[in-house]
């Protein structure tokens, strides 16, 4: 009985199998909106590749960027104020830093809610309070907290970086339907084309202590490495790890084959 029964699953298995390989497989029919979306533009930086290092004066200005236009509305939460020291900043700049933000507290005297200035223990604290607070700011819409934005999308930070410098005007041809509504922006790299967030870049809205260019393409790509930075921040050392790693078992491989060569000269093989 058991046999009779074990070939009918199996016979079923394989004419299941052959109606799978000879129908028309399913396939999602592109929406309006898939003509008019664009993939994100590459963006270069010194932690790509092989041999990767981090650029810190670039990793700098994108603090810079982050502080003065990005913490309005998006978080840092997994990221210490003391994780900066690895940008190149000294104790006192980073206990400096951190002194510049307000965190939350608790008033030891009343026990009522309180702000005090940062340490450099605390993590980057959100603009709002809470979700319904961040949604009723933005349009109902809730702004994704940066740490792992990098890692988090599709395409890294060639997205954030494409999203950055994407806003524009609908074309003449877009449709009705996809056109941007009240408090909406056309952006072609986001997936239905409308962002709530408007755009957060303009020309010369930071000045760089070290003179280098704010156009928006500049800040884009310089807020884009300090996130790959906060998503990774071993991602340098984790490579030249791996090399270190790959080479100590090149040569280990090599003087155990010369060591077997040499332990077994006199033997037949």
């Amino acid at each position: 009985m058991v046999r009779p029964l074990g070939f009918l699953v199996g016979l079923g298995f394989i004419v299941a199998l052959l109606c799978a390989i000879v129908t028309t497989p399913l396939t999602n029919e592109p929406n309006a909106s898939h003509e008019f979306h664009k993939h994100p533009e590459h963006l270069k930086l010194s932690s790509d590749g092989l041999l990767p290092h981090w650029n810190k004066a670039q990793l700098q200005r994108g603090l810079q960027v982050y502080k003065e236009v990005c913490s309005a509305c998006h978080s840092l939460n997994l990221v210490a104020f003391r994780d900066i020291a690895d940008l190149g900043y000294t104790e006192g700049q980073v206990k400096t830093f951190a002194k510049g933000f307000q965190v939350p507290s608790i008033n030891p005297d009343t026990g009522e809610p309180a702000t005090r200035d940062g340490l450099p223990s605390d993590h980057f604290p959100a603009p709002y309070a809470n979700e319904v607070a961040a949604r009723a700011a933005n349009n109902n819409a809730l702004p994704p907290d940066l740490s792992l934005i990098t890692k988090a999308r599709e395409g890294g930070k060639d997205y954030v970086y494409s999203l950055l410098t994407g806003f524009q005007n609908p074309p003449a041809n877009l449709p009705k339907e996809l056109k941007p509504g009240t408090g909406l922006h056309y952006n072609p790299y986001f997936a239905n084309l409308n962002l709530a967030m408007a755009p957060p870049l303009t020309k010369g809205q930071v000045t760089f202590a070290d003179g280098s260019p704010n156009t928006v393409k500049a800040m884009a790509a310089d807020v884009s490495a300090f996130l790959v930075w906060t998503a990774e921040p071993k991602l340098v050392k984790r490579v030249w790890t791996g090399w270190a790693v790959f080479f100590y078992l090149l040569i280990f491989t090599g003087l155990t084959y010369m060591s077997y060569r040499n332990i077994w000269a006199d033997k037949k093989h």
